[in-house]
């Protein structure tokens, strides 16, 4: 599916939720000017709604992509208000299981970018924000980096914590709309089953608990 025909499922899906709820307030009102003032504020809201979405799958939102070079960091960060970056190592099974969760909050999150880069590529931009442990996941709103998710350690400090986990550790920084308690992280009290088996850090040892340094 191109980038064209996916922005006109989303735009057509926005519309026609929006169209059911105007008609359900619609039944509300019995005076004819209530009616189309209501209407015409709903359809700008629509309109709204949709140039806001077309705008965020022309960037990439939606998906979860590799960033080249560092100097597209920054490019991106400017252009998309929402971020969240992975920084990654190839060879590290832990960051293997972040990236399956990030494909799926990627999805599920159209008003954030989510996207990766490898450490051994970007080594100012490490150093700049100072990361000596993977995966550590930036999260970065306006410009400005909020918070990191350094290893583990937040998710429950074991390999098998849930997406629902890592969604509830993001929205703590703002960076994607949440509808869930902030107060209090998701039930984990039933792990998942382990995504891709025993953990094995780069040096070859089985590992519970220790992060990767580079």
């Amino acid at each position: 599916m191109d980038l064209q025909h996916s922005i006109q499922t989303e735009v057509l899906k926005a519309a026609q939720v929006v169209e059911q709820q105007i008609d359900a307030e619609l039944q509300k009102y019995d005076n004819l000017d209530d009616l189309d003032k209501l209407r015409q504020q709903r359809l700008k809201e629509l309109k709204n709604q949709a140039k806001q979405q077309q705008e965020w799958l022309s960037l990439g939102h939606r998906e979860y992509t590799e960033i080249p070079e560092e100097k597209d960091f920054f490019d991106l960060t400017k252009k998309s208000k929402n971020f969240v970056c992975h920084f990654y190592k190839d060879d590290s099974p832990r960051c293997k299981i972040v990236d399956h969760h990030m494909k799926i909050l990627a999805n599920s999150h159209i008003e954030t970018k989510f996207c990766k880069i490898d450490v051994l590529r970007a080594p100012f931009l490490t150093g700049k924000l100072r990361i000596k442990i993977i995966p550590t996941i930036a999260l970065i709103k306006d410009g400005k980096t909020k918070d990191f998710i350094v290893g583990f350690t937040d998710l429950g400090n074991h390999d098998e914590f849930s997406t629902a986990m890592l969604e509830w550790r993001i929205a703590q920084s703002g960076v994607i709309n949440y509808s869930g308690d902030l107060l209090n992280p998701p039930d984990e009290s039933k792990r998942p089953k382990p995504i891709f088996g025993t953990k094995k850090t780069i040096r070859g040892k089985d590992s519970d608990d220790d992060d990767d340094g580079f």
